[in-house]
């Protein structure tokens, strides 16, 4: 169904900024410093995040790893310009008031689409607001939900798709805009597992044609150590960063079942598992 899902973003997003990663500078695109978040006030005040500081620099892959109610949603807000920090600093793509921004490209775990706009103009949305031509959308739009398994659904409305064709084709909309940086809160959770697998390996191609910098919210361990370059893990109820380290195993696995089959990845697997697990 999705043999060619990888197909379009090597070439077609290619074209849309097409040299616009050389000159860009080595400072990070994402910077967090010493970063708490409560919600309420006074006696009502709940911290959901507690001195978080870590820098992502361009192409960095960083898979987030944490129980319910760790905070990884909200950081990822943060970093979407969402919200506000109640103390320190975020900084985005050199900007320290981070606020909703086309370059900053973002799926959540509801797909989110204009209930008015059909599937391919919903794709269409992100190369609109950068001035692609009407033409030159269609085209990119109708191959990105073509790579998601939704090829025969452009010109339905989002009501007529199940939960996960929505989620496939919310995907294709970020995807198609090509944003520089793309935030994803567990993306692929409500997919079932073949149609999953093809959307890890359509992100990893883009991520290893382009290097564009992913922020990636996942519960699935096995996910994250096949996407990730780097792997955080939240821990408790106020968040705080248990683990941050670079995936120690190479990018240039073709499946996670491939993956599985590393020597050492039993004793990684289960390390990531025991942090999960600690307060």
């Amino acid at each position: 169904m999705m043999s060619t899902s990888s197909a379009w973003s090597v070439s077609r997003l290619s074209e849309i900024n097409e040299g616009s990663f050389q000159s860009r500078p080595v400072s990070p695109v994402i910077s967090v410093k010493d970063v708490t978040l409560a919600y309420g006030s006074g006696r009502q005040s709940k911290e959901v995040l507690s001195g978080i500081s870590l820098d992502i620099a361009e192409g960095d892959f960083v898979a987030v790893l944490g129980a319910s109610g760790s905070g990884k949603t909200s950081l990822l807000r943060l970093l979407a310009g969402y919200e506000r920090p109640t103390s320190g600093q975020v900084t985005i793509l050199g900007e320290s008031l981070p606020r909703p921004r086309p370059e900053v490209g973002v799926v959540f775990q509801q797909s989110n689409l204009f209930p008015w706009l059909t599937i391919r103009r919903n794709a269409e949305f992100g190369l609109l607001m950068k001035g692609i031509g009407k033409a030159e959308r269609r085209s990119i739009a109708s191959e990105a939900i073509s790579g998601v398994g939704l090829g025969e659904y452009g010109s339905f409305l989002p009501y007529q798709l199940s939960g996960g064709m929505k989620q496939r084709a919310a995907i294709a909309r970020t995807l198609a805009a090509s944003p520089r940086i793309i935030l994803m809160d567990e993306p692929f959770g409500a997919l079932d597992a073949i149609t999953r697998e093809h959307l890890q390996t359509l992100v990893k191609s883009l991520w290893q044609a382009q290097k564009r910098t992913f922020f990636f919210i996942t519960h699935d361990v096995d996910e994250a150590l096949y996407l990730g370059t780097r792997i955080i893990v939240l821990n408790g109820s106020s968040g705080r960063i248990g683990i941050d380290r670079p995936n120690p195993f190479p990018q240039s696995h073709a499946s996670v079942a491939l993956l599985r089959q590393h020597a050492h990845y039993a004793a990684e697997r289960q390390l990531l598992l025991d942090a999960l697990e600690s307060d």
